[in-house]
């Protein structure tokens, strides 16, 4: 048994002596257990260490470091995930579902990287959460999602537990200051045991591997997350300061070193015949992994081939994900039903007898559009196949025409909306039908959600069963219409108390000054979503010179490409789209960037934010600080300046009084920012 009692250091200079020596022995056996898979202590002794540690910690604060072992678990809900800008974009991947596709992809790359050697680099492709990790001189600062590739969420509180995840990056390595890209994943193993407790307990099981780890990094309370057995790996490093690497592969030894965790099958050949039989050799290994995978991607090894090749506005040009066939099953449909979309498409969604599909329940699959419809010949009654596109979206891949008899019945796209009544038309060469009703209830139901959404002009309290009852009762039709709602007319909608209808208005009227990136990816215009749109804006500080913008001339901006362009040439010569706009122009919507510089008072200083504010969201008061030059982490440690304390906070107001750190409101953070100067 190991000894539990140990002597408390007398002397600060002992006791850091002593968290040093600890702490570089936790660390060493993390590696051993986490990424190694190779323990040399037994649990016992190694609980034994982290009580030592947070025993000497305890007596002695002030020396609590925010990569210390102890500070992993917090103990602090999270009120609402923030949302932070990526160091560099997090792209999606093209992707190849046969081998003559991966040789086209070789041949693109040969006929832009002529006569030179072009080396692969193959990886399993984890089916999980992709998260990009930022460390700051060897500590981990932040942990964010993907995203829309641009922006993710602050989960860092969540990221910090998974033990695979290293608080500070090892002193052998060269890495400092980097961004790293990340699957987080959840083992299949230790999924079944969490799935077989849940069940001994009376609880819903998860669905698969991929869902309960996704879900359970964007649960907002981190002693839970701690519970669950995540774990990742790491497949790139996108920014670092240190490190003159040619190749892809060197940089993955180097995060290794780093004792960043990397996946042991990553091999490396010459040409694309070499990789296709590897490929089709895991086509059957694949089940034995301990981890999903959905395919294995493909990369270019050498990184001035990488730089030369570039990037899509989605993809990068020098790599692409091989996916492996996926799980097909038949069923029947009951029905066809029509689903009209945001943008007024109407989609045609087959109603299944459900079946047990890749780890879900699924009963509805996409029918695509009217072509696609006539084309596979689909109709009511009929036994069909059924697969997950990417293991994500359920489709029908062919009618099982054997089976059918008499009792089958055709199905024909209607030519009016199902919801408002108004034509359904096909454009041009759409594949689409839409409706032709800018008010149809449909689109602007969606079309107003998504306008409020947080990420867009953020308009708390609108939500989407308020947005059926505004719509429903007249008192909406369009996104302009929110701007002329009254306190009265919340009044009259039922459990609308005074106090909820004062904040929506409040936050309403706040929306106005979002900007005009928030407003453009607001618009609902195909293809400008928030990247887009902060492309737009670098160009553009007006929306009436966007307005005014040629295809040509828009095409000429780096990463708008002629179908972005096209789509918003089209946006902008719509009538109605130019009503709208003027519309919310009257109603004091600012549609222009402000393009000023701000005094950086706040530069170089870093604030944590504890507790519920009243006037400002987390996000805000973030936003607010970064604009003058100040900094947000999500922990309390020696190198905090500020934390600012709204209502109910938690652990970190604790912690900041034993460190000594200045304490402010809500209120004196007003006076801060009203008098451009900290006290």
């Amino acid at each position: 048994m190991p000894n539990l009692e140990f002597k408390i250091p007398q002397g600060k200079n002992i006791a850091e002596k002593r968290i040093k020596e600890l702490r570089k022995e936790i660390r060493y056996h993390n590696k051993k257990y986490y990424i190694e898979s190779n323990p040399v202590i037994s649990d016992d002794e190694y609980d034994e260490l982290l009580r030592e540690l947070e025993t000497i910690e305890k007596e002695f604060p002030d020396l609590i470091t925010e990569d210390s072992p102890t500070q992993r678990i917090g103990s602090e809900e999270i009120d609402e995930f923030e949302v932070v800008e990526h160091k560099s974009k997090m792209l999606s991947l093209d992707k190849a579902f046969n081998h003559e596709q991966l040789r086209d992809f070789d041949n693109r790359i040969r006929k832009n990287w002529k006569d030179h050697k072009i080396e692969y680099i193959v990886e399993p492709k984890i089916d999980g959460l992709g998260v990009a990790l930022l460390y700051e001189d060897k500590v981990l600062k932040r942990g964010a999602t993907r995203g829309d590739g641009a922006r993710g969420e602050d989960i860092t509180p969540n990221v910090k537990t998974i033990k695979s995840i290293p608080l500070k990056l090892s002193e052998n390595s060269i890495l400092s200051d980097i961004e790293v890209r990340g699957e987080i994943y959840m083992p299949r193993t230790a999924f079944k045991r969490m799935n077989d407790k849940r069940l001994e307990k009376g609880k819903e099981p998860f669905a698969n591997p991929r869902n309960a780890a996704s879900g359970t990094v964007r649960t907002k309370d981190p002693q839970i997350v701690a519970k669950r057995p995540l774990d990742i790996f790491c497949y790139s490093l996108s920014n670092y300061n240190n490190g003159d690497f040619e190749t892809h592969l060197e940089k993955m030894k180097e995060m290794k070193n780093a004792n960043l965790k990397t996946n042991e099958h990553i091999e490396k050949f010459v040409g694309i015949e070499e990789v296709i039989k590897y490929l089709d050799e895991w086509e059957e290994k694949k089940d034995n992994l301990d981890y999903e995978i959905d395919g294995m991607v493909i990369k270019v090894n050498n990184l001035e081939a990488q730089e030369r090749l570039g990037s899509t506005t989605h993809h990068p040009r020098w790599a692409i994900a091989y996916k492996y066939p996926p799980m097909r099953k038949t069923t029947k449909i009951r029905n066809i039903e029509v689903m009209v979309g945001r943008t007024g498409k109407l989609t045609p969604v087959a109603i299944l007898e459900p079946i047990h599909l890749s780890g879900t329940t699924v009963s509805r699959a996409s029918l695509h559009n009217e072509d696609e419809l006539k084309r596979k010949d689909i109709r009511i009654g009929d036994t069909v196949l059924v697969e997950k596109a990417g293991e994500i979206i359920p489709q029908v891949i062919k009618v099982v025409k054997e089976n059918r008899d008499d009792s089958q019945k055709e199905f024909n796209m209607p030519h009016k909306c199902p919801v408002c009544g108004a034509k359904a038309k096909r454009f041009n060469d759409d594949v689409a039908r839409r409706c032709v009703n800018a008010q149809c209830p449909a689109q602007v139901k969606q079309r107003i959600e998504h306008w409020g959404a947080r990420e867009v002009m953020n308009i708390k309290g609108l939500g989407t069963k308020l947005i059926d009852r505004l719509v429903s009762e007249g008192y909406i039709k369009s996104i302009s219409d929110i701007y002329e709602l009254q306190e009265n007319d919340l009044k009259q909608i039922e459990r609308m108390g005074q106090k909820s209808a004062y904040k929506l208005m409040n936050n309403i009227e706040k929306s106005k000054n979002q900007g005009l990136e928030k407003v453009l990816s607001g618009l609902g215009i195909t293809y400008v979503g928030q990247h887009v749109a902060s492309v737009l804006t670098e160009h553009y500080d007006t929306i009436d010179k966007i307005q005014k913008a040629e295809k040509e001339e828009l095409e000429r901006i780096d990463e708008i490409g002629p179908k972005i362009a096209e789509s918003v040439v089209s946006f902008f010569k719509e009538e109605k789209n130019i009503s709208l706009i003027q519309e919310l122009k009257q109603n004091g919507v600012k549609m222009e960037e402000e393009r000023i510089e701000l005094e950086q008072f706040l530069d170089g200083k870093k604030f944590v934010l504890t507790g519920a504010l009243g006037e400002y969201s987390r996000a805000e008061a973030s936003e607010i600080i970064e604009k003058y030059g100040g900094r947000v982490t999500s922990s309390v440690s020696g190198k905090t300046d500020y934390v600012i304390v709204g209502e109910n906070p938690g652990s970190k107001l604790t912690k900041a009084r034993k460190l000594g750190i200045n304490i402010f409101n809500e209120q004196d953070f007003r006076k801060i920012l009203d008098d451009k100067s900290l006290p």
